[in-house]
C-alpha cells in the first residue's frame, strides 16, 4: 500500500484555534508547516467555531467604554480564588500568572485579524462561595466563535507565506516515530482514502483539544467532588477530542496531569438536530427559572442559578440520587431569558445583523423557542402544574415528580411576591436583583416576579443533563509550551526539545492553568496565548 510522505519544519496535530494560531505565527517566520486535521475541511477551526466566542481581557477598550475599572492585580485575585489550585499544580499557576499579564497581546492579535467585539462586556462566573469575576470580562465576539474563526482563517488564507502551509484534512494522527531518542515523525491514516501517511519534521505541536469528547475518558477521570458519573452525560465537546495523542505523549514519557479537572455544564439537552453521536446542546438557563432536582424539589440550601459558579451547579446536581435536573419557567421567561451557549441559534450576532440581534435581546429568541417546542421532547409545556407534572413523569417513565412537590417548589417561591413590594426573602430573587443592577444584564433579565401566572402561560419544564465540555487538565508544559517529561520533579524544567502542546491539549497551559474553575472567556484566549508561546520558541531555536 502506498504511503504518503510529508516533510515540514513543524507538524501541528489539530486544526482548532490553537493549531491555526501556531501555524500563522510560524508562517510569519517563513516556516514550512503541516496541519494534520481529522475533521472535514468545512469544520476547520474545531470547537471554537461552534462556541459563543467570548474572550477574557483585562482593562480593555470595551471595559473602559463602560467605565469598568479592572486591573491585572484584581484579575489575579479573582483567578486564583476561583481556581483553588492544588499545591502541586506549580506549572498551572505559572501559566495563569503569565497569561494574566499578557491578555493585551491576545487582544491585539485578534484585533489585527479584524475581529470585533460587542461594546457591552458580559459578566459571568461572579462566584458564590469562592469569589469569581469581580468585574465584567467576557468580551463577546461580534460574529460569535463562527465569526472569530472566519476572520482568522481569512487572515491565514491571505498570508503572503500561505503556500508554505499544507493542511491534511480527514487525517488521523497515530504514533510518533523515534530515532536516536528524538521524535522525527508522526504517522497515521488518511481516513478518506484509508491509506497510511507519515509526516517528518523538526518540531511537533499537539493541538488536539482535550479528552472531553470521549465519554469513556470523562467517566474514567470523573472528579471525586461529583460523586459517581451520571448515567447520561451528553457530549458538548468536539467528537475528536478523545485523548488519543495524550496517551501517545504519555507513552513517550511526557507528563499528563489533572485530567479530573473539567469544565462541564449543568444544563445540557440532547441536540434536536444532532451532528454527531450523543450530541448535546448547552442551554443558558434563565435566571428567573426554578432549578429543581429529578423529584421537582429545589436544591439547596442555596437555590441554583446560572452565571455565578458553574462548577457548583454540576456539584449539586451530581449529589442527587438521579443526576439530572429540571428547569421550571413560563413562556414569558423563555422568550426573554432562555439562550444557547454557542454560535448555533444565535443568528443575529453570528451573522452580524444588529437589528436581528437587538430584536432577540428585546423580544426573545423565538427561533430557539419554536425549535425546542417542535423538536425537543425534553422541552415540555402545559397550562397547569398538574398537567406539567404528569408530562414530566411521562417523559422519564417514572412517578418521581409529585404534584405536591412541584406545586410546593413553585408556590413557595411565588409567595415572596404576595408579601408586598421588596419584602422578599429568597436568595434567587436577591441574585436576580444583583444581576439586573449591571446594564449588560438588565435587558436580558426580567424583574423578579411570580412564575405561576396565567398571563405568562404555558408553564414549561426542561429536563437537563450534565454536558461534557472542556478539559482543564492535560499535557503538562513549561512556559515555552514544551512538553514536560514525567521524570520532571521538584519544579525542574525537564522538557522535550521538539515536542509542544498548546490550547486545551495542554490544559490551557501547564496542564491546568485554570485549576478547578474557569472565569469564562478564558479558553479561546489561552488557546491563542499558548500557541503564540510555542511558535515563538520554535522560531527562536530553529
Amino acid at each position: 500500500m502506498t504511503k504518503n510522505i510529508f516533510q515540514a519544519d513543524t507538524v501541528i496535530i489539530g486544526g482548532g484555534i490553537s493549531g491555526i494560531t501556531t501555524a500563522i505565527e510560524l508562517l510569519n517566520a517563513d516556516k514550512k508547516v503541516i496541519i494534520i486535521e481529522r475533521d472535514f475541511e468545512k469544520n476547520f477551526g474545531g470547537l471554537a467555531k461552534e462556541s459563543f466566542g467570548g474572550m477574557f481581557f483585562i482593562d480593555s477598550p470595551q471595559q473602559r467604554f463602560s467605565k469598568i475599572k479592572d486591573t491585572v492585580v484584581q484579575a489575579k485575585k479573582d483567578w486564583f480564588s476561583f481556581a483553588e489550585f492544588d499545591d502541586d499544580n506549580i506549572w498551572g499557576k505559572k501559566w495563569a500568572n503569565e497569561f494574566l499579564e499578557s491578555t493585551q497581546k491576545v487582544y491585539d492579535w485578534v484585533r489585527a485579524k479584524k475581529v470585533n467585539f460587542f461594546p457591552i462586556v458580559h459578566w459571568v462566573e461572579r462566584g458564590l462561595d469562592h469569589p469569581g469575576n469581580s468585574a465584567p470580562r467576557f468580551h463577546m465576539v461580534w460574529g460569535t466563535g463562527y465569526g472569530l474563526i472566519a476572520s482568522i482563517l481569512s487572515h491565514l488564507k491571505s498570508h503572503p507565506n500561505y503556500q508554505n502551509l499544507t493542511v491534511c484534512f480527514q487525517h488521523k494522527a497515530g504514533d510518533f516515530v523515534i530515532e536516536n531518542d528524538k521524535i522525527i515523525a508522526i504517522k497515521g491514516v488518511d481516513e478518506k482514502n484509508q491509506t497510511p501517511f507519515i509526516c517528518k519534521a523538526d518540531n511537533f505541536v499537539v493541538a488536539t483539544g482535550g479528552i472531553n469528547g470521549s465519554m469513556e475518558k470523562v467517566r474514567q477521570h470523573w472528579h471525586k467532588d461529583w460523586q459517581t458519573p451520571p448515567e447520561v452525560i451528553l457530549n458538548g465537546s468536539h467528537q475528536f477530542s478523545d485523548g488519543l495523542i495524550h496517551d501517545k505523549v504519555k507513552d513517550l514519557g511526557g507528563n499528563v496531569t489533572n485530567l479530573n479537572l473539567m469544565w462541564n455544564y449543568a444544563a445540557g439537552i440532547p441536540h434536536p438536530y444532532p451532528k454527531r453521536d450523543n450530541h448535546g446542546l448547552s442551554l443558558v438557563p434563565p435566571k428567573s427559572a426554578l432549578w429543581l432536582n429529578y423529584k421537582g424539589e429545589r436544591m439547596g440550601p442555596r437555590p441554583l442559578i446560572t452565571s455565578f459558579d458553574t462548577r457548583y451547579l454540576v456539584t449539586k446536581i451530581c449529589e442527587q440520587d438521579k443526576q439530572y435536573s429540571w428547569q421550571i419557567l413560563n413562556e414569558k421567561i423563555a422568550y426573554k431569558e432562555l439562550g444557547v451557549s454557542g454560535s448555533e441559534f444565535n443568528e443575529g450576532i453570528k451573522n452580524k445583523n444588529i437589528f436581528s440581534f437587538l430584536y432577540a435581546v428585546l423580544k426573545g429568541n423565538k427561533h430557539l423557542i419554536k425549535a425546542l417546542e417542535k423538536d425537543s421532547p425534553n422541552y415540555i409545556t402545559a397550562n397547569s402544574i398538574e398537567a406539567l407534572a404528569e408530562k414530566m413523569n411521562a417523559l422519564t417513565g417514572t412517578n418521581d415528580v409529585t404534584v405536591e412537590s412541584l406545586k410546593n417548589s413553585i408556590d413557595s417561591y411565588d409567595a415572596n411576591f404576595d408579601r408586598g413590594k421588596n419584602i422578599w426573602n429568597d436568595e434567587q430573587i436577591r441574585l436576580i436583583k444583583q444581576t439586573r443592577d449591571y446594564k449588560g444584564d438588565k435587558k436580558r433579565t426580567l424583574d423578579p416576579q411570580k412564575l405561576n401566572q396565567k398571563k405568562s402561560y404555558p408553564l414549561i419544564a426542561i429536563r437537563e443533563f450534565i454536558l461534557s465540555r472542556k478539559s482543564l487538565g492535560g499535557i503538562q508544559t513549561n512556559l515555552n509550551s514544551q512538553v514536560l517529561k514525567s521524570s520532571n520533579t521538584n519544579n525542574k524544567d525537564d522538557a522535550f526539545d521538539n515536542l509542544y502542546a498548546v490550547g486545551e491539549a495542554a490544559g490551557f497551559g501547564g496542564g491546568g492553568s485554570h485549576g478547578k474553575r474557569a472565569l469564562e472567556g478564558t479558553f479561546l484566549a489561552t488557546c491563542i496565548f499558548t500557541a503564540q508561546k510555542a511558535a515563538n520558541h520554535i522560531i527562536k531555536n530553529n
